[in-house]
């Protein structure tokens, strides 16, 4: 299995707010990627970190791979391939799934060691 991941240009963020928050605002300004899901305990908003306000609690400095697609259901193994590198490579991960792909977003300080992991895995990385 060929696996490309695209790299975004942009720095992402993981922001929490309250249990039962709506779509934030700012949250629509990022341009290639955003994620908001929500749990009884809380709503996760994954966007470019220059949009997040400074008043919301937010991991920043993210860099996120989307997997070039669009990618059938059926198809078994693509995270595996994509997060065992990583594992082996000590670089955690945050991964997030979209009808058409998968979304992988590491710390901008391992992105270096991520995609040299992937690389020596034979996972190709692009941009967008």
């Amino acid at each position: 299995m060929i696996v490309t991941l695209d790299r975004l240009a942009a720095e992402y963020a993981v922001a929490r707010l309250a249990p039962g928050s709506g779509w934030p605002h700012w949250a629509t300004w990022s341009r290639e990627f955003v994620s908001v899901s929500r749990t009884l305990a809380e709503t996760s908003v994954i966007c470019e970190a220059q949009y997040v306000p400074a008043t919301v609690p937010a991991e920043r400095g993210f860099a996120a791979y989307v997997v070039r697609g669009p990618l059938p259901f059926s198809l078994v193994g693509v995270m595996a391939a994509i997060t065992a590198p990583l594992a082996a490579a000590a670089v955690p991960l945050l991964a997030v799934s979209t009808y058409d792909t998968d979304v992988i977003l590491v710390r901008i300080a391992h992105a270096t060691s991520a995609e040299q992991a992937w690389d020596a895995s034979g996972i190709e990385i692009g941009t967008r």
